[in-house]
């Protein structure tokens, strides 16, 4: 799909119809994103969505974010089975115990990475497996010429799993660097592929 014209006149990726979809591409997916605790987030969430659309996670984000203490490694890193049974009788997140034990334990080893290389070590990790810089980009035609899973995204998801982390195949991960801005896949026509 090519870009559509939304309600506002303004013309976005296909996918981002309705308005919550709209705010999310217009203001968050494929900007550069930085932080440990952010990217925590993201990784955190696009790992629950696995499986499930996207929309689901959008919606349930507030309570996801209460839920696992505002996603500060840390503080996540030291749940423990009564959070786990918290977790699940949470209707406001999605509630499957693999995703949410994938979660702590991931938080774990965020919180050693950063015991190990200081505040920042997500974030250098992440960012390290951006795609070098093309001299002019070109947006892709439509969705169809955008891959689900590239090198970039199984390097970063070996090395993620190196460090301890799960639920970080190589589509989510590819899918953390279209959200996290690593890479920009706007299509054609889209204002935010505007220069």
């Amino acid at each position: 799909m090519t870009a559509v014209t939304g309600p506002d006149g303004r013309a976005r990726c296909a996918w981002a119809a309705g308005p919550l979809y709209a705010a999310y591409h217009d203001d968050e997916w494929g900007v550069p994103l930085h932080g440990d605790r952010a990217l925590l987030e993201k990784l955190t969430l696009e790992g629950f969505q696995s499986g499930l659309s996207w929309i689901i996670i959008l919606r349930k984000r507030p309570e996801f974010r209460a839920a696992f203490a505002g996603f500060e490694p840390e503080a996540v890193a030291a749940f423990g089975e009564d959070d786990v049974a918290r977790l699940l009788a949470d209707a406001g997140i999605v509630r499957n115990r693999q995703k949410i034990e994938a979660a702590i334990d991931n938080a774990r080893a965020v919180a050693a990475m950063r015991a190990r290389d200081g505040e920042g070590a997500l974030d250098r990790l992440v960012w390290s497996f951006q795609p070098a810089a093309q001299a002019e980009h070109v947006p892709p035609a439509d969705a169809t010429d955008i891959p689900a899973v590239t090198s970039a995204s199984k390097a970063l998801a070996k090395a993620l799993k190196r460090e301890g982390l799960r639920f970080v195949g190589p589509t989510t991960m590819y899918a953390l660097m279209q959200s996290a801005g690593l890479v920009d896949d706007h299509v054609a026509g889209c204002w935010r592929s505007e220069p």
